[in-house]
């Protein structure tokens, strides 16, 4: 067999492939007795009809089939001896076929770039640091006191922070709409409301029983086309005015959340243990960002177009999901192409580099490790024992599991290899610096 390689671009490949006439003969012919031994043909016994015959009858097919499986077979066959890493499928180009003829192809497709520096030697690193202040605990209670409220009907009149049931319903152009009424509807005055805008500000000084109609317009940004932009009016009647009230942290409000004996200690050391957890995977997600984006500053090199296309997409598909729609916009303006090309550019780096870096090293999740992960997991759920169960009969789950631990490890042998910094933060400033905690 013949192989000849050529460089289309930075990272294209051109392969051509020449396959011997006798390999040729030996498919073709190899098939055509696997073939007389499972059809039938009127006048022979199964098994029996000569090959002759066969190949009459089904040579073009025969032949059409050989050379598929001859381009598979070689194509492997000919990127392993070349050491070739293809990103996609290849675009095959089939020269003439015939029997008796030496059969040649061509293949194009991108290979996986060079990664120059799998390594961070010479980089510094910053890796933050942090502790559960009392502070910390208190504010959670807090908050699990403001998602207790109690609410308490007034006469006076509605400001913001209070909430209101009302019944309501909307019109255009005098008819109604699907989702544009509602009875015993509860809302929360104040800015940041998930209705149409000013709508809760015109509530603004309502009293219990009064009505009011609010001409307002719905946002040219509305996931549904036939309300965009829209002028709507809407009749309300409301049904009660409520102030909040907090609950006292006391006996009957910590036994809420599973406290047994009713301590409010009790609740702070579970409050602080959850927040160990949270804290822990917050760091172990800011420290990989940070780990990530000193490799990608280390490294230069060209992306597969094939692999930024998908990505690009990909990227497309989840901000469009995020924003509630259910397909990307027919057109897009080109600030938000850009938009979604650079990120689509970061991401694409940091997985390639990451995965490089774990070949190299041959880093793998040991089944100690695993286990580990799963029984810290395991914490946050009422029965821990169900929940490793599931996990190990959940291939899937499984799967997810020794991804994230072999990327945990591929970026401590990253920081091996840096200058390391640590730096204190405090929990609130974690929370700012990473919004939801890794898994």
């Amino acid at each position: 067999m013949q192989i000849s390689v050529e460089s289309t671009g930075t990272l294209g490949r051109r392969l051509t492939v020449a396959v011997p006439a006798d390999r040729v003969e030996h498919a073709f012919t190899k098939r055509l007795h696997r073939l007389s031994r499972q059809v039938k043909v009127p006048g022979f016994r199964p098994g029996k009809t000569p090959i002759k015959v066969i190949e009459a009858r089904y040579g073009e097919q025969v032949l059409h089939e050989v050379a598929g499986e001859i381009i598979e077979s070689t194509f492997r066959e000919a990127i392993g001896q070349q050491g070739l890493k293809p990103v996609t499928g290849p675009v095959i180009e089939r020269k003439s076929f015939a029997r008796g003829e030496e059969f040649a192809y061509t293949a194009e497709f991108e290979v996986f770039p060079e990664i120059p520096k799998p390594d961070l030697r010479g980089e510094v690193v910053e890796r933050p640091t942090c502790s559960i202040a009392s502070e910390d605990i208190g504010r959670s209670i807090e908050s699990l006191r403001q998602q207790h409220v109690i609410w308490q009907p007034v006469q006076r009149e509605a400001k913001d922070g209070d909430r209101l049931v009302i019944d309501f319903k909307g019109t255009i152009d005098g008819q109604t709409f699907e989702g544009g009424e509602a009875e015993g509807y509860q809302l929360i005055l104040g800015p940041g409301g998930s209705m149409v805008e000013g709508f809760e500000a015109g509530l603004a000084g309502v009293k219990v029983g009064e009505q009011r109609t609010l001409n307002l317009e719905f946002s040219k940004q509305h996931p549904k086309p036939e309300l965009a932009g829209r002028p709507v009016a809407f009749e309300i009647n409301v049904r009660e005015v409520a102030e909040s009230q907090l609950p006292d942290v006391n006996e009957d409000f910590v036994r809420q959340f599973g406290v047994d004996d009713g301590k409010v200690e009790t609740l702070r050391e579970r409050v602080r243990t959850n927040l160990e957890r949270e804290m822990k995977q917050r760091l172990r997600t800011l420290l990989r960002t940070r780990v990530l984006e000193a490799l990608v500053a280390a490294n230069k090199f060209e992306l597969p177009q094939s692999l930024l296309k998908a990505e690009i997409d990909y990227v497309r598909r989840l901000h469009h999901a995020f924003r509630g729609q259910q397909a990307p916009a027919a057109t897009e303006t080109a600030e938000e192409s850009a938009a979604y090309e650079r990120t689509a550019r970061s991401r694409l780096m940091r997985s390639l580099i990451l995965a490089e870096v774990i070949r190299v090293n041959e880093i793998k999740a040991s089944p100690e490790s695993v286990r580990a992960r799963i029984t810290e997991l395991s914490q946050e759920y009422q029965s821990p024992e169900e929940f490793v169960r599931a996990c190990y009969a959940n291939r899937r789950r499984m799967e997810e599991i020794e991804t994230a631990i072999v990327d945990e490890q591929a970026i401590e042998h990253l920081l091996q290899t840096a200058e390391v910094n640590e730096k204190p933060i405090t929990f609130q400033e974690l929370l700012h610096l990473v919004s939801a905690p890794a898994q």
